[in-house]
């Protein structure tokens, strides 16, 4: 038996989308179905078809990956409240994204504005990465000086920007920045 008053549900940041994603719950359950498609009217595009068949590259557009995670993520929490009525956690988190999931599901942000604001957000960041080129690259094996020392040589080198970005855990660490500062680190 589970014991919600001790139950946490993460969500997913961005990277997490995959082509298919959502297509059999949207089958299997009416309120996921009809998330999407409430999703689909609000957006003006089809996002449940992007979501179940893809293209993958346009899935990966982060204008589209993130109105997709945070769909796909309250049709999960709805379908399985529909089945599991007690389902309701005590905490909800999120990373990056899906800190705007976790706020849905805790009811302090409306499933219609979250499709918005999550579509502009995308928007948005891809607007600021066509702007400002760069890049982000997962570190793996080093403790978070030794990466703000990688950091700060590559910036010197190069004149450009780079910085930890994400300390994910012990061990994986997110730098980010411009393309020549990536390169250089």
């Amino acid at each position: 038996m589970i014991n919600w008053e001790k139950t946490a549900f993460v969500f997913p940041g961005q990277g997490s989308q995959v082509v298919g994603m959502g297509k059999d719950l949207a089958e299997a359950y009416s309120i996921a179905r009809e998330t999407f498609e409430n999703a689909d009217d609000i957006l003006g595009i089809s996002l449940s078809t992007l979501c179940f068949e893809g293209p993958e590259e346009s899935l990966n557009d982060t204008i589209n990956t993130q109105p997709a995670l945070y769909v796909t993520g309250i049709a999960t929490l709805r379908a399985l409240q529909q089945e599991v009525p007690e389902a309701v956690p005590a905490f909800v988190a999120g990373h990056s994204l899906g800190e705007l999931t976790a706020l849905t599901a805790a009811g302090a942000l409306a499933f219609e504005d979250g499709v918005r604001l999550v579509r502009e957000r995308g928007r948005l960041m891809k607007a600021a990465g066509e702007q400002n080129p760069g890049a982000m690259a997962a570190l793996l094996g080093l403790d978070t000086e030794a990466v703000l020392e990688v950091c700060e040589k590559a910036s010197q080198q190069t004149g450009g920007v780079l910085v930890l970005a994400n300390d994910n855990c012990p061990g994986q660490i997110v730098i980010s920045g411009e393309n020549t500062a990536i390169d250089a680190g």
